[in-house]
Parts: C-alpha cells; sequence; structure tokens
C-alpha cells in the first residue's frame, strides 16, 4: 500500500487532499520493531509520530511497584500514535511496545514542519481534526461517565430475549431440578400398567417412555441455544459494565492530574507571593535601620 493511500484512510489526515497527501507520504520513515520490542517509554521526549503500517503494538502504562502494567489499547494497521509530540516537546505519556513484528510509519516533527511551510493548507485540516478531539474531551468531562449500563441493557431487550434470559435462570435453579423429578415420578406413575390409577386412566406411555424420551430430548435441545444465547448477552453486559468502570476511571485520573496541576500552581503562586511579601518586609527593614546606624554614629 502506499503511504499516502494508507494516511487516507487516517481521521487525522483524512482532511488533507490527494496531493498534500501524497506529499506527506514521501516524508515518512520505515522503521521495524520485533515482538516484545520497546516503541516508545514513558516520560521520554519526542518529535515524532507513528502510524502503524503492519502488525500490532500495545499502549500501557508501566507500574512504579511489582505489579502488572496497565493496558490502554492494542493498535494495528491503520492506527497511529505520538501525534502531539509533532507539535510540542512534552514527555510521552505511555509506553508502546510490539506485540508481533511490527513496521511503523514515522512523520518527525522537522518533515511535518517542512510540509507545512510548502502547504499551509495542512495546518488548518489538522488544527480541525485537533479542534474536535478538544471537543470530544470536553464532552466527556461534562458529561456523567457513572451510569448503570446493566439497567440500560436490560431496558432494551426484546421479548425473546427476555424469554431466554428467564429461562436460562430457571435451567440453573433447584426449583427447576425438583419440578423435572416430580414430573418424571408423575410420568411413570401414571403409565403403570398396574397401578390404582390405571384403573380410571390407561396407560399412554408405557415402558420404556418413548414419548417422554422425545419430550427431553426436545427440552434439552432447546435448552442449549437458550443458555448460550444467555451467556453471550452476559458478556455484552460485562464488556458494556468494563466499558463504563473504565470511563470512570479516565474521568477520575483526569479530574486529579488537574486538581494537582491547580494544586501545584497555586503553591507556586503562594511561594512566589510570601517571598515578594519576605523581600518587602527585609526591605523595609533596612530603610528603618539604615536612618537609625547614621544617627547614631552622628552622635
Amino acid at each position: 500500500m502506499r503511504h499516502g493511500d494508507l494516511l487516507a484512510g487516517i481521521a487525522f489526515f483524512e482532511a488533507l487532499s490527494d496531493s498534500d497527501r501524497e506529499s506527506l507520504g514521501t516524508r515518512l520513515q520505515e522503521r521495524r520493531f520485533q515482538a516484545g520490542q520497546l516503541v516508545v517509554k514513558k516520560g521520554d521526549h519526542g518529535a515524532s509520530m507513528f502510524i502503524v503500517l503492519s502488525g500490532g503494538l500495545s499502549i500501557f502504562l508501566p507500574s512504579d511497584g511489582p505489579g502488572e502494567p496497565v493496558r490502554l489499547k492494542e493498535l494495528h494497521s491503520g492506527d497511529y500514535f505520538g501525534e502531539f509530540a509533532i507539535f510540542d516537546d512534552k514527555p510521552r505519556s505511555a509506553s508502546v511496545e510490539a506485540l508481533t513484528e511490527t513496521v511503523l510509519l514515522e512523520l518527525t516533527r522537522e518533515e511535518f514542519t517542512a510540509q507545512l511551510s510548502r502547504a499551509p493548507a495542512v495546518a488548518i485540516a489538522i488544527m480541525s481534526e485537533l479542534s474536535n478531539r478538544i471537543r470530544a474531551t470536553n464532552e466527556l468531562l461534562t458529561q456523567r461517565a457513572a451510569k448503570n449500563v446493566l439497567s440500560e441493557i436490560e431496558e432494551n431487550l426484546s421479548w425473546s430475549q427476555r424469554i431466554a434470559d428467564r429461562i436460562a435462570a430457571l435451567n440453573g435453579s433447584w426449583a427447576f431440578i425438583f419440578f423435572l423429578l416430580g414430573f418424571t415420578a408423575l410420568w411413570v406413575l401414571l403409565n403403570m400398567p398396574h397401578s390404582p390409577i390405571a384403573r380410571f386412566l390407561p396407560p399412554f406411555d408405557e415402558y420404556p417412555f418413548q414419548f417422554f424420551n422425545l419430550a427431553l430430548a426436545i427440552l434439552v435441545s432447546l435448552q442449549g441455544p437458550l443458555i448460550v444465547m444467555s451467556q453471550n448477552r452476559q458478556a455484552e453486559k460485562d464488556r458494556a459494565q468494563s466499558e463504563a468502570d473504565f470511563r470512570v476511571n479516565l474521568k477520575n485520573e483526569i479530574a486529579i492530574e488537574r486538581l494537582q496541576a491547580e494544586l501545584s500552581a497555586m503553591r507556586a503562586d503562594s511561594l512566589q507571593r510570601l517571598d515578594v511579601i519576605e523581600r518587602n518586609l527585609h526591605a523595609e527593614r533596612i530603610r528603618h535601620e539604615v536612618p537609625a546606624k547614621k544617627s547614631r554614629s552622628a552622635g
């Protein structure tokens, strides 16, 4: 695949013209990584972004202690990361590791700046994409992340799905076991030729109870798909709950980072104010001490 065609499928560059994408594609440099090799390390200063040409990568936060790292996202062909590094000189916010043999396309800040000087329209297109991201982040911060996703899923279930869930729940209960045992005993009692009931109701399914075996076979054949349907729906609920928990944790982390930044700024401002006050008091003390020393020396 040509590099320009790959850029056309990336949201970060989709607003560019075909000629701009082709020109930018010629500035990309291929870099190869083996499975398990670290591509980007958290805290390092970067000046380039990467586009996945082939292979797979994992974005993670390294553990501060002996625990496992926090896996954030997996990247595959067509995905990209590190795009903010071409605009600022801030440390990398996460680490990236190659899961398989991977080929990346690297766009350095120098190459990107050279492309901007030749085609200023590229800057407008990319600024538009960045503004959309900032708007999405603001919406994430202003909306409530905590919600009862399970109740939302339950409310949107169809009648057939509700029936499948109730049957699956019944199959896994003691009530169903006692019902099946009681029904089996009653069926056998009704179809014994020498039982007292046979005087009033002739047996309709004598031993070996062929109709009863057929009914059990039909019941078992229906139970399997219904249980699998319910299990798939439970897995969907678990995924939705995990996504909701991730959004809550992400929002809390962003809020904590913002609070820490505000406290740091407040602390720096307080120290600056205290330093100014201390200097003023020192100057005021010197201003009063100098005339007093002069008067004593004159006397």
